[in-house]
């Protein structure tokens, strides 16, 4: 089998500015990390390789620091990756990252299944991955909590199906939905459906090693015109920061002296607000 599996790196701190002229998100001297929920579909990846064999790609749209997201990946299992960088890429939102994502798998090609994650951590639209199967015209399956069979044919010498086919299980506010897809297909997972392995040792030298060369439209053939900020179709208009509703007074007591006048000040307050 081969196994592709698109992961996004994300700031990892909650302090994230935006830029008010463009309305994208400032990530320079921001320290970032695989989107966690990234890490179940590598992790839902790697699982079903060492069932059935075959390979993991992880795949990421970045600057060239992204390429330590590759590297992690690989570290947890993966077996190659491939880096999108370059200019043309930068303010892309969902439909582009989804544009551009695809055009890449498109071109690895022969590929079984997609993994992803649910949803990154600082957009939280869960867009991206039925972007990526509506551009390459995909079943999909969103919210898979369980894996439960997957059918190629050669390894089999029951009576199957004859087509290609994977079983999973999604998760629904009202309980579970069974669903049978034809392969290639395309899953996006929640974090019920596994936990996360940590990088092992051989796995960080073989990351440390292998040579992961970045590609840009140059390489892979995309329309210039679908990418980066001017083939976003999503444009912020206005960014509105949240006001403070509530004021509060602070009473200085820390000097000798000033007690029993914060003690006064206190009481008073307190039958301002008819609490005395």
């Amino acid at each position: 089998m081969k196994i592709i599996t698109p992961i996004k790196q994300v700031p990892e701190t909650s302090n994230v500015k935006m830029d008010e002229e463009t309305g994208t998100m400032v990530r320079d001297g921001v320290e970032s990390i695989i989107n966690p929920l990234d890490l179940y579909a590598i992790e839902a990846a790697i699982r079903l390789k060492e069932e059935h064999g075959g390979e993991v790609i992880a795949i990421t749209m970045g600057p060239p620091s992204a390429e330590k997201a590759i590297r992690e990946a690989i570290a947890m299992g993966c077996d190659d990756g491939i880096l999108l960088s370059g200019r043309e890429f930068a303010g892309s939102d969902t439909w582009a990252t989804s544009y551009a994502l695809s055009r890449c798998i498109e071109d690895i090609g022969d590929y079984d299944l997609i993994f992803c994650g649910l949803q990154a951590t600082d957009g939280d639209t869960a867009q991206v991955g039925p972007g990526i199967a509506s551009f390459l015209d995909l079943p999909l399956a969103t919210y898979v909590s369980t894996v439960e069979k997957v059918y190629i044919a050669e390894e089999s010498s029951y009576t199957e199906p004859d087509e290609n086919s994977i079983t999973v299980e999604r998760l629904l506010e009202e309980g579970y939905e069974k669903l049978r897809l034809p392969l290639p297909a395309l899953l996006t997972v929640v974090k019920e459906i596994n936990y996360p392995r940590l990088p092992t040792l051989s796995g960080k030298r073989k990351a440390r090693d292998v040579e992961i060369e970045p590609k840009n439209s140059e390489q892979i053939e995309m329309n210039k015109d679908n990418l980066g900020l001017q083939g976003s179709p999503t444009r912020v208009v206005n960014i509105d920061r949240p006001k403070v509703t509530r004021g509060g007074r602070i009473i200085d007591a820390s000097e000798e002296g000033k007690q029993e006048t914060a003690v006064e000040e206190l009481v008073e307050y307190l039958k301002s607000k008819e609490m005395l």
